[in-house]
């Protein structure tokens, strides 16, 4: 595989050698490896993040090169991934991110390469996604489609995408920006779960913690669409204790991954399938009534002292 792939570590050695197993096979010519440094409060982080690394040595047998860009003091995870997706697109055009936690089904790989090539001059394509997580009754008539909502558990973009990502979301305080960027949406529920959660970034504490909002306020402000894959083509393997975020076990986002089939059948038009976005905002960010109210507390739990 040409396509350079991404990974993410920190200190679960068992679930980093299990997605490096399958980034064996995939057998990319290049690997960027990010990890983060030990946290201070918390000693047996030396030994856990010194085995997750000797996993990296110890793991790539193929014929490859691979780049390090270790961090020795912990710098949490948004500094740290979105610092290193800046070291490794500084150097890559293009590229396939995955999270020690996020296991792919080996047709991932295929679909991101072919996607990264076939849109790669298209400035209205951000992001590919390697989620999906409609409900079971939802179909999709092609191999993808085209969505706001791009999921960031193994996924791809290309330099010229990752290079308009921002942080500070300091334009969403400029009525007319805040204006267009929410008349996109269809839904008033839409329009409020983000209006919420983009004041919450733009007034610091939730942008201190996470980066993936961040990144769906700069793909939504310059227009840009997000592939959503028909299957679900990456595995969450690190919900429960040891998760950064995902401590509640979500059937829906226990999803086991599935293959998808080739030659692709690809959608006639580049455009938003706002259907789809429907199904999405409502099966992932609202879902059965028992599931919203459990987003809202996992929200309050991990942003404490956020009103």
């Amino acid at each position: 595989m040409k396509v350079p792939v991404i990974f993410l570590v920190f200190n679960r050695p068992e679930l980093t050698r299990r997605v490096l197993s399958t980034i064996r096979e995939a057998k990319p010519k290049q690997l960027f490896v990010v990890g983060d440094g030990p946290r201070r409060d918390q000693p047996e982080d030396v030994e856990k993040v010194a085995a997750v690394r000797q996993v990296i040595v110890d793991g790539v047998d193929w014929a490859c090169t691979v780049q390090y860009e270790y961090a020795v003091a912990n710098m949490g995870c948004r500094e740290r991934v979105v610092s290193g997706l800046n070291w490794a697109f500084s150097q890559a055009e293009e590229g396939i991110v995955l999270e020690d936690d996020c296991l792919p089904d080996l047709s991932f790989f295929t679909f991101a390469e072919e996607m990264l090539s076939r849109y790669r001059s298209d400035s209205r394509v951000f992001h590919i996604g390697g989620n999906n997580f409609t409900r079971e009754n939802y179909s999709m008539p092609h191999s993808y489609a085209f969505s706001r909502y791009g999921h960031i558990w193994g996924w791809a973009t290309w330099r010229r995408a990752w290079q308009l990502y921002a942080d500070d979301l300091a334009s969403w305080r400029n009525p007319a920006e805040r204006s267009t960027l929410m008349a996109g949406l269809e839904l008033g529920d839409e329009r409020g779960f983000w209006g919420s959660i983009f004041d919450r970034c733009a007034d610091k504490p939730l942008a201190q913690t996470t980066w993936d909002y961040q990144w769906t306020y700069a793909c939504w402000k310059h227009r840009g669409l997000a592939i959503y894959p028909s299957s679900h083509l990456v595995e969450n393997i690190g919900q429960g204790s040891e998760a950064t975020h995902t401590f509640d076990v979500n059937p829906l986002f226990a999803r086991r991954s599935a293959p998808l089939s080739f030659p692709l059948r690809h959608p006639a038009v580049v455009a938003d399938d706002t259907g789809l976005d429907r199904e999405v905002f409502r099966a992932v960010f609202m879902g059965e009534r028992p599931w919203r109210e459990k987003i809202w507390h996992g929200l309050r739990r991990r942003f404490a002292g956020v009103q």
